[in-house]
Parts: structure tokens; C-alpha cells; sequence
């Protein structure tokens, strides 16, 4: 390793990137999140650009945040020939949202993971994200474990979240310390929930997980009579036991049309 590669080596792992090493792997992830040339996609962290190439192969038009702005000027010098091609320098958190519709495909560094997926959640035009990040983080939001985070719950009636293309940690460098998995999110077309109900059922949600009661329905008999918790619990197929991290999310949607009507 030359000497000059040390401080951009140490910067990647400053700013958990993990870049893709395998091109046909990096190939296999565009075709798989079904972007076609019609649609605008949106990468966060591109680095040497493994997934931006097969984007731009497919995709009507690729807009690249990358942090780094020894990256970002490789991209303009190496990619930036192409018309359907801009990259913008910059944290991607702090980007506002297109207004027409969009995809995000990226190999998301592992640190913000969260951020993204939150920033994803609240983009309106967002039709769907391929989000290459850890194996248990994605497990965690996507009931890898038959456990749901809150996120997801608060999340479901506008996005479905699957788990994806499984990728060895071998195929990153640097190294990590566990694989990576394709967290992907869908934007629904029709929402479960109307949005003059949103409020109240993220206020179901938070109840639920406040952590008192060691179960969703000891928790709701904190603000219902303890008869209508147990049949609104019963009607949305949830045990009185149950703890609030192993309610499906379509559980929690029940639970809300039961009490709500």
C-alpha cells in the first residue's frame, strides 16, 4: 500500500464507507431495484462511482451527493461526459428532496444509515430506495428477527420494507465487520391510512413503545378501558402478552382500525 493511499483509506473508515469492490455484484443491484430510463435516481456517497456506472447505463438521469471532495471531482473527470449525469458536493442530509418522482439506489455508509432511511421516509416524490447498508440493521427494520422498530412501525402505512440481495463483507473495501443487505423501501401508492388519521396513530405508536407495561396491550389499558383494549387487541390479532417489538406493523394498522371504529 503507497504511502499517499494511508489518509484516504483512514477517511473512508473516519466516514463509514465501505466502497464495493465487485462490478458484476454492483451491476446486479441497479438491475435488481428495477430503475429504468424514465426515471430519476438519486445516489448518496458514490466514491469511485462502482454503482454509478451501471446507473447511468440504465437510468433516464443520476444525481450523486458525495461528502468528499476528492471523490466528487473524480466522478466530474471520469463520468461527467455524460448529459444524464450531475454530482453535487455536499452531505446528502442536508439535500432537499426533488419534487418530481425519484429513486435512491446506494451503498449507504454504515454510520447514517438511520438518517437516510429517515430522510427517505420523509421525501414525498420518493417511489423507491435500494439502500445497501449492514445485515442487522436491515434485518432490525425489515422483521429480519421477527422483532420491528418503531421506525418502521411509524413508517408502514406509507412504505413497505423488505430485505434484499445479501452481500459478504468480503466485497467491501475496507473490510467491515459483518455483511451487507439490500434494505429496500417501497412507497405505496395507496396508504393504509388516511392522513387525518396519521396523528393519531403515530400517537398509538409512541404509546406502545414507551416501554411501560412490557406489552402493546398493557400499554394501551393506560389510556382505554382495560374491555376495549383486549378486544381491540384480539380483533388485530395481537396476544395480551405480546411484546410491542413483535407486532407486524400490518398488526399495528389493525389495532388502529379496530380502536378507531
Amino acid at each position: 500500500m503507497s504511502r499517499s493511499h494511508l489518509p484516504r483509506a483512514s477517511k473512508r473508515k473516519r466516514l463509514s464507507q465501505n466502497f464495493l469492490t465487485d462490478a458484476a455484484l454492483a451491476r446486479r443491484i441497479v438491475t435488481e431495484s428495477g430503475v429504468g430510463p424514465s426515471d430519476l435516481v438519486v445516489e448518496i456517497g458514490p466514491g469511485g462511482g462502482m454503482l454509478t456506472r451501471p446507473l447511468l447505463e440504465r437510468a433516464g438521469s443520476v444525481l450523486a451527493y458525495e461528502k468528499d471532495r476528492h471523490y466528487a471531482e473524480r466522478l466530474r473527470s471520469r463520468l461527467g461526459h455524460h448529459d444524464h449525469f450531475t454530482v453535487r458536493l455536499g452531505d446528502f442530509r442536508d439535500a432537499d428532496a426533488p419534487d418530481e418522482p425519484f429513486a435512491v439506489v446506494a451503498n449507504v455508509p454504515f454510520a447514517i444509515s438511520t438518517d437516510i432511511v429517515r430522510w427517505c421516509f420523509d421525501a414525498r416524490a420518493l417511489t423507491s430506495a435500494d439502500l445497501l447498508v449492514q445485515r442487522e440493521f436491515a434485518r432490525k427494520h425489515a422483521g429480519g428477527y421477527g422483532r420491528w422498530s418503531k421506525l418502521a412501525v411509524t413508517a408502514w402505512p406509507h412504505h413497505r420494507l423488505s430485505l434484499g440481495l445479501r452481500v459478504h463483507r468480503e466485497r467491501f473495501d475496507p473490510v467491515p465487520a459483518v455483511d451487507g443487505t439490500i434494505l429496500r423501501i417501497e412507497h405505496r401508492e395507496r396508504p393504509l391510512l388516511p392522513a387525518r388519521a396519521m396523528r393519531d396513530y403515530l400517537d398509538l405508536v409512541d404509546l406502545g413503545f414507551a416501554g411501560a407495561g412490557g406489552s402493546l396491550t398493557a400499554s394501551l389499558r393506560r389510556v382505554v378501558p382495560p374491555r376495549l383494549a383486549y378486544r381491540a387487541c384480539a380483533e388485530a390479532g395481537i396476544a395480551r402478552d405480546q411484546p410491542v417489538g413483535l407486532v407486524p406493523p400490518d398488526r399495528w394498522i389493525a389495532l388502529f382500525k379496530a380502536l378507531d371504529s
